[in-house]
């Protein structure tokens, strides 16, 4: 065991910074093995098998070409959930778990919910808030039919009987009056111009439809649902996104122009603007 970790840790070295390191090794050994990082290091003078060392090696071949862990062994985690992931969704990240904590606080008192969420790839924001949101109808929708059906698998794996998911278009999909409480969305909004500062393996594995807009529009996605919201949402219904923090304050320019109010700008846990909230006014129908 100790040889496989030191071999681990030497050859990652060169492409990932050491705390990475430590947490690819947790992910390998609890997917492996079912350890906690506490039984690996209880296990450290344990001889694995030749078939667990051949996985190891597997695994680490794929990752010095800088394939993301998730994908390789085909799961994420995600607000105290595992999640099924593929190259047709994007890994659950730490600061979308921070924007579910912000719609389940803002709600932590309401039942009966009615929560559409744009964009859903794998599931994880939908799946998430219905079981944190009592009594609640989830819904959420993405353009791409690989993904709604990894996320169907994954509310059926995990019982999530009150969220379902088609697939549907943004840009062309006609809202029901007055019909939801809670929009939520984690768009594409990295502009083009930014790939040149992504990292090897967000650019070269995630799905580009699901990270890039154009230079030109960087706000499209957030325009098409606030004007979706804006007839879709019940009067004091919210409106939450994840957002670029280049583009942060042009976005809360253009939900106050849409008639939005309360609109906020909220950090993530790095003090970056992550986060956009906007509430549809009671007087508006």
């Amino acid at each position: 065991m100790l040889s496989n970790l030191k071999k681990i840790r030497q050859e990652l070295s060169p492409l990932y910074p050491s705390n990475e390191i430590e947490g690819i090794i947790r992910i390998i050994f609890d997917h492996l093995k079912n350890w906690s990082p506490v039984d690996i290091v209880l296990h450290r003078d344990d001889i694995l098998s030749d078939y667990i060392t051949e996985k190891i090696d597997s695994i680490l071949s794929r990752l010095k070409q800088h394939e993301p862990i998730q994908y390789i062994i085909g799961e994420g985690r995600f607000f105290g959930r595992t999640f099924k992931v593929t190259p047709d969704t994007l890994i659950p990240r730490q600061e979308t778990e921070e924007l579910v904590e912000m719609i389940i606080k803002d709600f932590a008192n309401i039942d009966d919910l009615q929560v559409f969420d744009v964009g859903t790839g794998s599931g994880c924001i939908a799946i998430s808030l219905a079981f944190n949101l009592p009594f609640s109808i989830v819904t959420g929708i993405d353009i791409s039919l690989k993904a709604i059906e990894i996320a169907s698998e994954n509310a059926k794996s995990m019982k999530a009987h009150r969220v379902s998911f088609h697939t549907a278009d943004i840009f062309t999909l006609l809202p029901q009056q007055d019909s939801l409480d809670i929009i939520v969305s984690n768009p594409p909004y990295i502009a083009n111009s930014e790939k040149a500062d992504m990292e090897a393996n967000v650019l070269n594995y995630e799905p580009h439809s699901a990270l890039f807009v154009s230079d030109d529009n960087p706000l499209c996605f957030y325009i098409a649902i606030a004007d979706f919201a804006k007839t879709a949402l019940r009067g004091g219904g919210k409106l939450y996104f994840e957002i670029n923090p280049i583009y942060a304050d042009r976005l809360k320019d253009v939900l106050i122009e849409k008639g939005f109010c309360d609109v906020e700008i909220h950090l993530d846990i790095h003090n970056r603007k992550r986060f956009a909230c906007a509430s549809k006014p009671h007087n508006v129908e």
